[in-house]
């Protein structure tokens, strides 16, 4: 796996592990929404510990990453001898 195809790869794992971490622990206001203010959504989580998400995100994405590397450079995981 050359350095383009291992960055690819690794940014579309970050990213769909990062929308699997993002629901986790959000927790809504739990206070009836009674004033309107413009600009927020009553929906909206109290705090999405969004750098906490990332840095979850970052390790697991490495780990996983890690273990896709090794078997695509130890012939583990060769998808080409596998389409013949």
């Amino acid at each position: 796996m050359d350095l383009t195809g291992s960055i690819v790869v690794y940014i579309i794992i970050w990213w769909v592990i990062f929308f699997a971490v993002l629901p986790i622990g959000i927790k809504s206001n739990e206070e009836p929404f009674t004033d309107r203010i413009e600009g927020s959504d009553p929906g909206a989580p109290k705090n999405p510990n969004i750098a906490k998400k990332f840095l979850y995100t970052t390790v697991i994405t490495t780990l996983i990453f890690s273990m896709i590397y090794y078997m695509v450079s130890e012939d583990y995981l060769n998808l080409r001898e596998l389409l013949k």
